[in-house]
């Protein structure tokens, strides 16, 4: 029974560590190492798609604000009654550094920022958040051990030997505090750590994209919907493994539904995508400004506009294709006249080195009304030649 015990999976003693009157707080390093490391790799792998460098953290500067913004909404529509139900503190609900930030509202919300950043620096969304997904995926994984700190998102009670120890935490009044207090060493439970379960199986979906990317090219969108999609399935399990409070609907959590609704669209929007990857060319920023989506008129025309630019670049190639038709049915009608007209040299030398020396004389006295003749049609024939070839 000892040895069980001593198995057990400790809690950090504490979460927060005080620097004078500043907080240092376990759960906000995670997220910022988290963020770190997502733009660094995410830098990395966009570069070896083609694209320009710079281009991950300058989009960063949009996503990063809005999906902190998204993930403390969700939170707080999904757990509202901590804030503002009855014994709730609605000034409680801007305490971000408490912890809660619901993953779904931080991808939503993210999202849209990064589209923002991708129509001001005229890059294609869908190719960004092909390099990003797996980078983004590991920084959630290292986020996860800020809930490690925390003492939070843990699992029922369990007696396996990889059981999570929560501890008793009291603030400076001896008053209980599981976030910011510090632990007086006495357990209260041992839970499923199920941080440490979605920790491990983001990291396996992060290896699984990464192959994935490499042998099949995904592009336009497929790998980013293939992490959202590999996310969702292994947080629906997990889900039913929790016991902390939440909001449910008929009695499942609401992360559940929220897991099997994200799951379903993300394969959706892979089966039905464009297949293949973008070329680096594609990659790069566009010299015209696409409209925003309300702007209907805008979009049509636009639409028109690259519609007419493929019509000529179609044309401008089929002409293109035809000159060169032309030329080399030119140079292959040439070819037999060059070797005719050279055919006559060799029999002309011949026959001069069969005359005798002695009839030298004679031959050429007689010969050279032929010879003038002869000459005379192979110097025209060369010109020819040589005006074809011209």
């Amino acid at each position: 029974m000892t040895l069980r015990v001593l198995a057990y999976i400790p809690s950090p003693p504490q979460g927060v560590w005080h620097i004078g009157p500043f907080p240092l707080r376990a759960y906000a390093l995670c997220i910022i190492l988290g963020i770190i490391v997502a733009i660094w790799w995410g830098e990395r792998r966009w570069r070896d798609r083609g694209g320009q460098q710079g281009a991950i953290l300058d989009v960063a500067m949009f996503a990063v604000p809005f999906g902190l913004v998204g993930g403390r909404l969700y939170h707080v529509a999904t757990d509202w009654q901590k804030y503002f139900g009855p014994d709730g503190d609605p000034k409680a609900a801007l305490e971000i550094w408490n912890g809660g930030l619901g993953i779904w509202g931080a991808v939503l919300l993210g999202g849209v920022g990064a589209w923002i950043g991708c129509r001001v620096y005229r890059i294609p969304l869908p190719a960004l958040g092909d390099a990003i997904a797996p980078p983004i995926l590991l920084a959630q994984a290292i986020g996860r051990l800020g809930n490690y700190f925390n003492q939070e998102l843990y699992g029922r009670t369990t007696d396996l030997p990889w059981g999570l120890e929560i501890f008793f935490r009291y603030d400076d009044n001896l008053k209980p505090d599981a976030m910011n207090g510090v632990s007086n060493g006495v357990v209260d439970k041992v839970v499923h750590p199920t941080f440490l379960y979605e920790l491990i199986w983001n990291v396996l979906i992060v290896v699984l994209l990464v192959q994935l990317d490499k042998r099949y090219r995904i592009g336009h969108g497929r790998l980013f919907a293939l992490y959202v999609a590999g996310y969702s399935f292994g947080r629906f399990f997990v889900e039913l493994m929790r016991d902390d409070e939440a909001t449910k609907i008929a009695g499942i959590r609401i992360n559940s539904f929220t897991s099997a609704l994200v799951f379903l669209a993300a394969i959706a929007y892979f089966v039905f995508a464009t297949k293949g990857r973008e070329t680096a060319e594609q990659l790069q920023p566009t010299k015209e400004r696409r409209p925003w989506p309300w702007q209907i008129g805008a979009l049509r025309a636009a639409a028109a506009t690259n519609a007419t630019s493929d019509t000529v670049v179609l044309e401008t190639d089929s002409a293109a294709e035809t000159d060169g038709a032309t030329a080399t049915d030119k140079l292959e009608t040439d070819e037999p006249s060059e070797t005719a007209d050279a055919e006559p040299e060799p029999a002309a030398d011949s026959a001069k080195d069969a005359d005798s020396p002695k009839d030298a004389d004679a031959d050429e006295t007689s010969a050279d009304p032929a010879t003038e003749s002869t000459t005379a049609v192979t110097t025209e024939s060369k010109q020819a030649t040589d005006s074809d070839k011209s």
